[in-house]
């Protein structure tokens, strides 16, 4: 195991012009967020055919594995994850990025906020990677059983993505276990499932998020978390409708589940990478 000197500095941060030039390069791919893909606009069909579909007993379990999820505004609940794997793979990626890999690394969240982006971003493509396959895998298992795993797949999804959202939270240096943060959490998840519209709200919403007030606001606004969940919920719409064939919808399940987290993770990287390059900017 390698043994971190904190005695040693870190690799030089980033320069105002590079910090300027990678803002640049969010706010291009906040420009590309233009439209949703062919299977998202399907999916802004009503949900009410799902839940005529299922069973009242899959309709109720459905139910309350999103009052779960909601929770997690709240209190954290089951979805909230150490930190201890995301500082490992932190400190892989800056020991792969530095001629001696004994310089100093991160130890505790509070130090992963001084770490070059090029670390950050690493571990974030990994994180990214890694929950993508894992989703990819569990939407194929949950598609063999057709309608009767389907109300398992959908809460399971929305915790694979706070997951993911939680991790790259700490990636770039924030705290889920902060209520304010689980809120951008939050946030992050319904950009991603969002049309123009309610992307171009949340990016206006986040823009001023670390300002005390607009936190306020935020937080206020999430009272209402049920209606974030319930959103997501149904914007899979026609999409998981696919998965109600037996062995068929496996394929589907694999899909769609993969473009879903990796819609998930992009959003997150992008949103908390902004939101560190920002706050370098007002810093420097």
């Amino acid at each position: 195991m390698t043994i971190h000197d904190n005695t040693h500095p870190l690799p030089a941060p980033e320069t105002k012009d590079e910090l300027r030039q990678t803002l640049l390069d969010i706010e291009a791919w906040e420009a590309s967020q233009k439209d949703l893909w062919f299977w998202e606009k399907l999916g802004r069909l009503p949900f009410q055919l799902l839940d005529r579909l299922s069973p009242k007993a899959l309709q109720n379990k459905l139910a309350q594995a999103i009052d779960e999820v909601g929770s997690f505004v709240q209190t954290g609940g089951r979805y909230l994850i150490s930190e201890q794997s995301v500082l490992d793979e932190l400190n892989r990626q800056l020991a792969s990025r530095q001629s001696n890999p004994a310089l100093a690394g991160a130890h505790t969240l509070g130090e992963v906020a001084s770490l070059p982006l090029a670390v950050m971003d690493g571990a974030a493509d990994e994180f990214a990677r890694s929950r993508t396959l894992f989703a990819t895998a569990q939407g194929a298992t949950t598609g063999f059983g057709g309608l009767f795993t389907l109300a398992i797949d959908i809460p399971a999804i929305l915790g694979l993505s706070l997951k993911v959202l939680q991790e790259m939270a700490m990636v770039y240096g924030y705290d889920p276990n902060d209520k304010r943060e689980r809120v951008f959490v939050i946030k992050c998840l319904q950009f991603a499932s969002s049309d123009i519209v309610g992307k171009k709200a949340v990016l206006e919403e986040l823009a001023d998020f670390d300002n005390e007030h607009r936190q306020r606001d935020a937080i206020s606004q999430l009272q209402g978390w049920r209606e974030v969940v319930t959103i997501y919920r149904d914007n899979f719409g026609w999409k998981k409708l696919f998965q109600l064939v037996p062995v068929a919808g496996m394929i589907f399940g694999a899909v769609l589940n993969r473009s879903t987290l990796q819609d998930v993770a992009e959003a997150g990287k992008m949103l908390y990478r902004k939101r560190r390059v920002l706050e370098r900017l007002r810093s420097g």
